[in-house]
């Protein structure tokens, strides 16, 4: 994971790989299940939303990094998309012995993993890359103006029945874009 290159197809200020940013989104897939367990009333366990994140990118190990407008823009591509990450999922998880394959499955297959966490990672999953993006822009970087403006819309359109991503949003958003001298006078 530490040799995949993330954003392969566009310039990048920052380089990105898969290790660094499946921990980015454990860490935000955490907070965000502590922030609904806390204030709005969830029953999801945080460990787990994290460790389903660390997982989450596990295909790219077999298929590098695909393209969000490559993969998503024909939904025939998509599906066969879909079904080749499945494949590299199963052959991961076939990598495994015997024993531990059954405890993988749902932290490693993605169709095996359970609708509410799989949720709460493709939200983790969209903030980390919505902040790559804002971090980008704020090196010069233009060409992560419309994957900004993309993540936005489809960042609502989460929050719209997510209030925790919106809470996030809120109150974390600001100071993941500060450097480290503004961030120790900042209060949380």
């Amino acid at each position: 994971m530490p040799l995949i290159k993330r954003w392969a197809l566009m310039h990048t200020v920052k380089p990105e790989n898969v290790a660094e940013h499946s921990h980015q989104v454990a860490v935000i897939a955490h907070l965000l299940a502590v922030i609904r367990n806390t204030y709005f009333n969830g029953t999801l366990n945080p460990e787990k939303a994290a460790t389903i994140a660390l997982y989450h990118e596990v295909s790219e190990t077999k298929l590098q990094d695909i393209n969000h407008v490559t993969k998503y823009h024909n939904p025939a591509l998509t599906a066969e998309f879909k079904k080749l990450e499945e494949l590299a999922e199963i052959e991961c998880l076939n990598t495994l012995p015997d024993k531990l394959q059954g405890l993988f499955g749902p932290l490693l297959v993605q169709n095996q993993v359970e609708p509410q966490y799989k949720k709460i990672v493709k939200a983790a999953d969209l903030l980390s890359a919505y902040l790559k993006a804002s971090d980008e822009i704020s090196f010069g970087n233009h060409e992560f103006i419309p994957v900004k403006t993309r993540l936005e819309t489809m960042l609502a359109d989460f929050a719209n029945d997510m209030p925790e991503v919106h809470y996030f949003r809120e109150c974390f958003e600001q100071n993941c874009a500060v450097g480290v001298d503004e961030l120790a006078k900042t209060p949380v």
